[in-house]
């Protein structure tokens, strides 16, 4: 399973580099059913959304990202 969710952030990091926030999402959406409380799946999550112009949500997984760990520098 290890394998599977480093595949789908790999495949949704590439995404977001290639300007395909749609995509990318629902890669993030993947992983996230698989680790709910993963910070830095939450932080991609949030900026496939601010490049779909998806504001208020972006900001909602931005904030739970810093929730689970306030030291997340990533955090966007």
């Amino acid at each position: 399973m290890e394998r599977d969710i480093s595949e789908l952030i790999k495949k949704g990091s590439q995404l977001i580099i290639d300007g395909n926030f749609e995509e990318a999402l629902s890669y993030f959406d993947q992983t996230i059913i698989m680790q709910p409380n993963n910070p830095d799946l939450l932080n991609k999550k949030g900026i496939a959304l601010r490049g779909l112009g998806r504001y208020d949500e972006a900001i909602e997984c931005f904030n739970r990202s810093l929730q689970l760990d306030p030291r997340d520098l990533d955090a966007s």
